[in-house]
């Protein structure tokens, strides 16, 4: 189909429709993951924690559904990640 042919509402983009999106706010989410603020800067930077968003100049947010994934993931590791902590003499005591 060449450019001559396309119809008004191919050129112009479609709204992609938007799920309710809870946002809160850093104490909030400080009070749902343990985490100093630093530690999750660093974790956004490194893309291992879900991004903040702009409310406005000086306000972010995080997507609640995002941390709680983000959670969920983390709970789901911890038996492979804390068995991979533990010392062999700890690993051998607990037996």
């Amino acid at each position: 189909m060449n450019e001559q042919n396309r119809s008004m509402n191919d050129l112009i983009p479609h709204p992609v429709p938007m799920t309710n999106v809870v946002a809160i706010n850093r104490k909030e989410l400080l009070n749902k993951v343990p985490l100093s603020d630093r530690t999750i800067f660093d974790m956004e930077k490194r893309g291992e924690f879900p991004q903040r968003f702009c409310l406005s100049n000086r306000v972010v947010a995080w997507d609640l559904a995002e941390v709680n994934a983000w959670l969920e993931s983390r709970k789901n590791t911890r038996g492979n990640s804390q068995d991979a902590a533990l010392s062999p003499a700890m690993q051998v005591a607990g037996r």
